[in-house]
């Protein structure tokens, strides 16, 4: 009975997400027609177009129309480039979802390891330094730290190129060099959040009655942190992972046309300023999906860290 409503509760929200983003497109100034035509359109070719494309129906028609596709698996072609859909996320996917994991996991390998030090030595001179520092990294949106890394490290150093993109299909090497610094700029913000909220956890968890016992047995530091108090303390960090992995697939937007990384967000970005509304219906609504999934899927981890937690 949950999974159901788990289920009726993520078509509703694509339906929600979907139809205003539809619903904005319809709302822009200007036609897809005239897009499509270009400048200097008569009147009787934007006519055409619009009957050939269907634009002169009515909103919630062409809504529906796409709706029925989409439950038959097809997302349709795009009016510019005449390419389906699914090909062209196909195409631009695997580059968000390298950046947004690889910043995740780089987030995690920083910040595990820093709120493990800095809940054993809590109100030392470190830690005290280490909150400085992450609330400064809060602060900063990542497209300021891609434009500040891209300056330092790409136009200063020349250690990276300032823009472009090699997929790591085509070569590793070259892919690495092109996908560190916009890691590096996405993982900042995560990096401080993570450690944050573990740390919290963890000062929480280290004042327990259980912890006493297991340093009363005579067990290391070591032993007390990564199995008595890192465990107890992960569910926070495990909901945060999941929706900054989620909200990662969005936010990469501005990141990846800044440094010219052909990803959804690009892709996106692309679709909406030439009006091509089935292209940016197709990547909302895998974005969207994306984001409720792996809302979904933290819930379900929770049991595989804690039995006694049911879904």
């Amino acid at each position: 009975m949950r999974l159901v409503q788990r289920a009726a509760r993520i078509l509703a929200v694509i339906l929600i997400i979907t139809f205003a983003t539809a619903l904005l497109l319809q709302l822009a100034p200007g036609t897809p027609a005239q897009v499509i035509a270009g400048d200097g359109a008569t009147p009787e070719t934007l006519a055409a177009i619009d009957a050939e494309y269907g634009f002169d129906r009515p909103f919630v028609v062409q809504y529906l129309d796409w709706l029925g596709d989409f439950v038959t698996g097809d997302l349709g072609t795009s009016y510019r480039t005449l390419e389906p859909v699914w090909g062209a996320i196909a195409n631009a996917a695997p580059a968000t979802l390298q950046l947004a994991i690889g910043a995740v996991l780089l987030a995690l390998i920083v910040a595990v390891p820093t709120a493990l030090f800095c809940a054993f030595r809590a109100d030392s001179a470190f830690d005290r330094a280490v909150n400085v520092i992450t609330s400064a990294l809060i602060a900063i949106p990542p497209f300021v730290a891609a434009l500040l890394l891209s300056y330092l490290f790409a136009v200063q150093l020349g250690w990276v190129p300032v823009t472009g993109w090699v997929p790591l299909s085509e070569s590793l090497t070259e892919n690495f060099h092109y996908a560190a610094l916009p890691v590096v700029a996405l993982s900042l913000h995560p990096a401080a959040l993570f450690y944050r909220v573990l740390r919290a956890d963890l000062v929480t968890s280290l004042q327990q009655d259980h912890i006493a016992l297991a340093r009363a047995k005579g067990l290391s530091p070591t032993a007390v942190m990564l199995r008595h108090a890192l465990r107890p303390s992960a569910f926070s960090l495990m909901t945060v992972v999941g929706l900054q992995l989620a909200q990662l697939l969005g936010t990469t937007v501005v990141v990846e046309v800044l440094l010219g990384i052909p990803g959804l967000g690009a892709l996106l970005v692309s679709a909406v300023l030439g009006q091509d509304l089935i292209t940016v219906q197709g990547v909302v609504l895998v974005v969207a999906l994306g984001y409720l999934l792996l809302n979904l899927a933290v819930d379900v981890s929770y049991r595989f860290v804690d039995p006694r937690v049911k879904v």
